[in-house]
């Protein structure tokens, strides 16, 4: 009797752990980080009523060089129309962080979660891992990696949703 128990209590377990993900059609999880060269604190909830894709990045990471210009691009052209890109760097060390801005700078708001907490909270599985969330905060697309043919089915994507009523 015990041991068919188990099983039930593991299955329990992942649908728990499952729950809490960031996924598809759920609300985003709302978090409050400090602003990578500024440290102020900004909150996802700043951007409500915005179309935001929120990009989860570090240093090390190869695609990363690639989306950061295509990503600063993309806001550029669309902000006016109501579109954030929101970057979360997960480096310890700030310093490479910033190193990486300074030889690819951003006119979008970038964030620091040294010890990833949240991107434990969203499933960060890759790296970049990103999140497309519509304007009432509800995840609609997540991207995982990066390449430059990316970009055009993503600027798609959020000219979707900013076009949209809903």
């Amino acid at each position: 009797m015990r041991y068919k128990q188990i099983p039930l209590l593991v299955l329990a377990a992942i649908c728990a752990f499952n729950a809490s993900a960031a996924s598809v059609g759920e609300s985003a999880p709302q978090f409050t980080l400090p602003m990578l060269q500024q440290g102020q604190q900004v909150a996802l909830q700043a951007f409500s009523g915005k179309v935001i894709y929120l990009d989860f990045w570090a240093s090390w990471c190869a695609p990363c060089r690639i989306s950061f210009p295509l990503l600063n691009r993309l806001h550029e052209k669309l902000k006016a129309q109501g579109f954030e890109v929101v970057a979360i760097n997960l480096d310890e060390d700030k310093a490479k962080a910033e190193q990486f801005l300074k030889e690819l700078p951003v006119g979008f708001t970038v964030l620091h979660d040294s010890n990833g907490e949240w991107a434990d909270r969203y499933v960060v599985e890759s790296m970049p891992t990103s999140f497309i969330i519509d304007k009432h905060g509800v995840i609609r697309h997540i991207h995982h990696g990066f390449t430059s043919d990316d970009i055009n089915g993503l600027e798609q994507k959020i000219t979707q949703l900013l076009s949209s009523a809903k």
